[in-house]
């Protein structure tokens, strides 16, 4: 594929997300004149669907689809890191996200509530793993 028409489907990509972004932005419910960002967007739903929740899964399918996109366009060759197992572009990911998990628990643990130092800490955590794994 040429150059032009990557440029083409990544325009269109992130068209989509914005527009998927847009709508969960829109959706947040209005209490007294202000946005309730952490009411649920479905009143007696099922699931507790707020916008943190619906923003995760939001970011989930970015990354998925960007690592597609990189897949298809550069398609990688596993490596050997620090712990000397093959790993895939893919593997690390997932490696990252469990990781983040885990480190987002051991802080509520700890600490007991969330805020920027643990997801810096999974920023720092999924630098790492992307650099050496």
């Amino acid at each position: 594929m040429t150059a032009s028409r990557w440029a083409t489907i990544y325009a269109a990509l992130a068209a989509v997300m914005g527009a998927v972004l847009a709508a969960l932005c829109w959706a947040v419910p209005v209490k007294d004149g202000a946005k309730d960002w952490v009411a649920p967007l479905i009143p007696g739903g099922w699931m507790a669907w707020t916008f943190p929740i619906a923003l995760f899964f939001w970011v989930i399918a970015c990354l998925l689809i960007v690592m597609t996109l990189l897949a298809i366009r550069w398609p990688e060759t596993p490596r050997v890191g620090i712990l000397r197992i093959e790993t895939t572009r893919g593997d690390r990911l997932f490696i990252t996200l469990l990781g983040s998990a885990l480190i987002h628990l051991i802080w509520l643990y700890f600490i007991g509530s969330l805020g920027w130092p643990p997801m810096l800490i999974c920023l720092g955590y999924a630098i790492v793993v992307f650099w050496l794994v």
